[in-house]
């Protein structure tokens, strides 16, 4: 998956910290803080996840969606 370049300050006992294990994981830094994030969000309750903004974001004027989107989206697929 590409990435996209960051720039982080962390105070010297992070650093060494994140140093000693990457050595010790023979990973590199931004694995550990690509992991470390993802570890992050992955603990974040559903309703603090930016996707959950996307709930309710459209209408569709149909009552049952929910119920039958995949019939919906097969039917739009085959138009």
């Amino acid at each position: 998956m590409p990435t996209k370049p960051l720039q982080i300050h962390l105070r010297p006992d992070q650093d060494a910290a994140l140093r000693a294990l990457a050595a010790r994981e023979e990973a590199s830094l931004a694995d550990l803080v690509r992991r470390s994030v993802d570890l992050y969000l992955a603990s974040l309750p559903v309703e603090d996840d930016p996707v959950m903004q996307l709930v309710g974001l459209g209408r569709s004027g149909q009552g049952d969606l929910s119920e039958h989107h995949d019939q919906v989206l097969a039917r739009q697929t085959h138009r």
